[in-house]
């Protein structure tokens, strides 16, 4: 199944060199490799109609598991491995080092995901080659199509909640070429940035979710997270770090699924070619956030957060979604808006939980995915055969467009819940969702019911209005498209008719598994879906009632949008204008500022930031981890009568080095420091260490001598205050440095997987001699156990050696000036 997933990269690859030899009829080859797959995956279905999620997971009784320190996973490896066989499908071990592996994950969720994306990916990739016919980038369209859409089956598939966020960045990254695909337009630039942006922004805060949730469960696994959501669900939901973590899972579904007050960039992504916007909106990208969320649901749908947060999120981006869709002119936009409907409808769901909810869900989920990437689609073949894809100006089409209308009126019924449609059935077990609702029932119910009017009207704004009528001229004279473009319209608008009378078969075909993994409970069989509950179905009234309603609206739609139009200045403050401010003004502003502050180009400024970072930070660690444990601690300090002379000569080396105002005086007396260092080393035994300590000492001053004697005098650049802060500094830094050492030297650190559990100097000793075959203790350490380290010094020393010889062979002229 991993080889499923990687070749949509291959193929994205050779993609151009396809297009050399097959031209036109690219699109048509490269279907292929998603029809394929389609094939593959479908073969999985009766494998997932058998599992029962619910007997694989309460296998594992996480109750005994779960200890004061985490989940005891390796204690309980050969349940965890029989629960994993039953469920993961391939396992690569990619990153082992930080439990990250390429492993799928199938059950019905991933799997109708899976069919979805490979299904319309192959109508898309036909669809585009006839719809973007004759443009010089289109086999930059294929590469990206392609590796997007291989990027929206490693995430739906991956087990792995790192390989899952890895998925879920590629994704971003694609979309972002794929929106600016009109990279020559600076709006559409704008566009495809202000997208990449909020997704990848979201991405982040839910990467840091993601680690919590880990460090919670102890496990980077989905199969193994879902099992304690079974299990003991208190263990996450009770955990202090439940609310951060939840909150930065949310943002990252909430920005990617475009939930208000994300939704802007949604219709700015219009930006992007039509099958990008068909691909895109209707299954893939848009629905990951979803997706996440219904994975998870039976994880975290215990906390009061997730049963309230989602429902009103989900219900208000509904609703806003439908209101802007009935306000928006373009076929395009008007589609996006109906989207952003239905990701509001999916979260709502979602965060409802009851058995009727995750019913509307898998429904729901389905019957969008094919009206939707029908009707954009459509909003396509009208521009590309117009000219034009204003819905106010677009009549009368039926004639002239006889099968993009059939196709265009199956899907838009759809949309708005008609029978015998397969939206309908969504629409009716989305009411009895929100009547069956625990929490905010009324509000749900309320923004549902106008949702539903809107929804309505929209389907006969984009079904009907464009198609009836008398013919209204447009910039190119109307005509049928090609079949390239056809076939997918046709074919998944169809699929929304046959499916509702083929109810039975699909849902016990896949729908049925979609919701037992959604809602945690139960095995296929137990969740019969069924359209008729007779006349009396408060969600059937509730249904009559919308479409009669909705009626009404279309009739008056010109003065609704008017009159909504109107509010024009309120809309231009939303969530976008804040964006808009934030990214474009106070983005630069604080960048500015924080670099003039930060990066004021004073070499003394960044190394003091250094040096207080480190003192700060350290010094922090020291007193309440050291010396909380041991507030009595003392050094123990054998020290000579000479120990105090030669650091009594260094000291006042060093402060005669860093206050005389001749620059030879500096240097010599920075030599008899080093001379103090070396004397040190002798003093402890170590002549070899004094001998090389004095020889660098001897080639620095040296070095230092030839170079400083050209330079002028010592100017005073800085103030009392500054040299005060310097000195405070200075004597920090030394000191922290000093106790470090000194409490350093009171231990021995042990490591029983090496030298036979000596200490780490015995073992150096020890091992100088089999490992290193030295005999020079030192030698060996710099050499051999240092290796790397002294490889860096040299680099270090030979960079110094060339700015000194720069310098040295410097030669100022009569006009120049020596700048210090």
């Amino acid at each position: 199944m991993l080889y499923a997933v990687l070749s949509g990269f291959v193929l994205a690859i050779l993609a151009p060199w396809i297009f050399q030899a097959a031209k036109e009829k690219t699109g048509w080859f490269l279907a292929i490799l998603p029809a394929s797959l389609a094939v593959y995956f479908s073969t999985f279905l009766a494998d997932v109609r058998e599992l029962n999620l619910e007997e694989i997971y309460t296998g594992l009784d996480l109750r005994a598991v779960a200890g004061e320190g985490g989940f005891a996973w390796a204690d309980h490896a050969d349940k965890v491995a029989a629960l994993r066989d039953q469920l993961v499908q391939h396992e690569y071990a990619w990153i082992p080092s930080l439990d990250v592996s390429l492993t799928m994950h199938l059950d019905g969720l991933s799997l109708l995901f899976a069919l979805l994306i490979t299904c319309i990916g192959t109508f898309i990739l036909i669809y585009g080659g006839g719809y973007l016919k004759g443009d010089r980038d289109i086999p930059r369209f294929y590469v990206f199509l392609l590796a997007f859409l291989a990027s929206m089956l490693g995430l739906v598939l991956s087990d792995n909640l790192i390989a899952m966020f890895v998925f879920w960045e590629l994704t971003s990254i694609t979309s972002f070429m794929l929106i600016g695909y009109y990279h020559d337009n600076e709006k559409y630039r704008k566009c495809a940035h202000q997208s990449m942006m909020v997704t990848v922004g979201g991405g982040l805060a839910m990467f840091a979710g993601l680690i919590l949730l880990a460090m919670i469960t102890g496990s980077y696994s989905l199969t193994e997270i879902l099992a304690i959501g079974y299990n003991n669900p208190e263990a996450i939901t009770e955990h202090p770090l439940y609310v951060p973590m939840l909150i930065l899972i949310l943002a990252g579904c909430f920005t990617k699924s475009a939930q208000v007050p994300f939704h802007f960039w949604l219709p700015n992504a219009m930006a992007g070619p039509t099958p990008v916007s068909a691909f895109l909106h209707s299954a893939t990208m848009v629905k990951a956030g979803v997706y996440l969320m219904a994975r998870l649901q039976p994880a975290l749908n215990d906390g009061y957060i997730w049963m309230i947060v989602l429902p009103v999120v989900g219900a208000i981006t509904m609703f806003t979604g439908m209101y802007f869709a009935l306000r928006s002119g373009g076929y395009k936009q008007v589609l996006a808006y109906s989207t952003i409907m239905a990701l509001g409808v999916l979260t709502m769901l979602v965060g409802i939980g009851t058995e009727y909810a995750m019913k509307a869900f898998a429904v729901f989920l389905l019957a969008h995915a094919m009206y939707k990437a029908t009707l954009f689609m459509v909003a396509g073949i009208v521009d590309h055969e117009t000219g034009t894809k204003d819905l106010t100006v677009l009549r009368g089409l039926r004639t002239k467009m006889p099968v993009t209308f059939y196709a265009a009126i199956l899907a838009a019924l759809s949309l708005g819940g008609f029978i015998p449609f397969f939206g309908f059935v969504g629409k009716e077990l989305m009411f009895g969702a929100v009547l069956d609702a625990n929490y905010v029932s009324a509000f749900v119910v309320a923004l549902a019911m106008a949702t539903a009017i809107m929804g309505v009207a929209v389907a006969f704004i984009l079904g009907l209005r464009p198609f009836l009528g008398e013919l209204n001229e447009t910039p190119k004279a109307p005509h049928e498209a090609p079949l390239s473009m056809l076939l997918g319209p046709v074919v998944l608008s169809t699929m929304g008719l046959v499916t509702f009378f083929a109810l039975s078969l699909v849902d016990e075909g896949i729908l049925q598994s979609v919701i037992t993994a959604v809602y945690g409970v139960g095995a296929p069989g137990d969740f019969e879906i069924q359209w008729w509950h007779g006349f009396t179905d408060p969600a059937l009234i509730m249904s009559v009632v919308s479409i009669i309603l909705g009626v009404v609206v279309y009739l008056k739609w010109d003065q609704i949008r008017e009159w909504m139009n109107k509010l024009e200045p309120v809309y231009d403050h939303g969530p976008e204008w804040v964006y808009n401010k934030a990214m474009y003004r106070g983005l630069p502003l604080v960048a500015n500022r924080q670099t003039r502050f930060i990066q004021n180009g004073y070499l003394r400024n960044y190394i003091i930031t250094i040096l207080m970072t480190l003192v700060v930070f350290v010094g922090y660690a020291f007193v309440t981890r050291y010396m909380a444990e041991d507030p009595s601690f003392a050094f123990t300090l054998d020290i000579e009568f000479y120990h105090v002379l030669v650091v009594g000569v260094m000291l006042g080396a060093a402060l005669f080095a860093a206050t005389t105002p001749s620059r030879l005086g500096a240097v010599a007396s920075t030599g008899v420091v080093g001379f103090t260092v070396a004397l040190i080393y002798i003093l402890f035994s170590a002549p070899d260490l004094g001998i090389t300590q004095m020889l660098v000492e001897t080639l620095t001053v040296i070095l230092l001598v030839l170079v400083l004697f050209r330079l002028p005098e010592f100017v005073t650049l800085s103030s009392r205050g500054e040299r005060i802060r310097d000195i405070i500094v200075a004597l920090l830094v030394g000191a922290l440095i000093t106790v470090l050492l000194l409490v350093t030297g009171q231990y021995e650190f042990h490591d029983p997987n090496i030298y036979g559990g000596a200490s780490i100097s015995q073992g150096h000793i020890d091992g100088s001699v089999p490992l290193a075959h030295g005999r020079n203790i030192v030698n060996v350490i710099l050499v051999d156990y240092r290796t790397l380290d002294t490889l860096g010094e040299i680099f270090v020393l030979a960079l110094a050696a060339m700015g000194v010889y720069a310098m040295v062979k410097f030669r100022a002229t009569d006009d120049e000036e020596v700048e210090l």
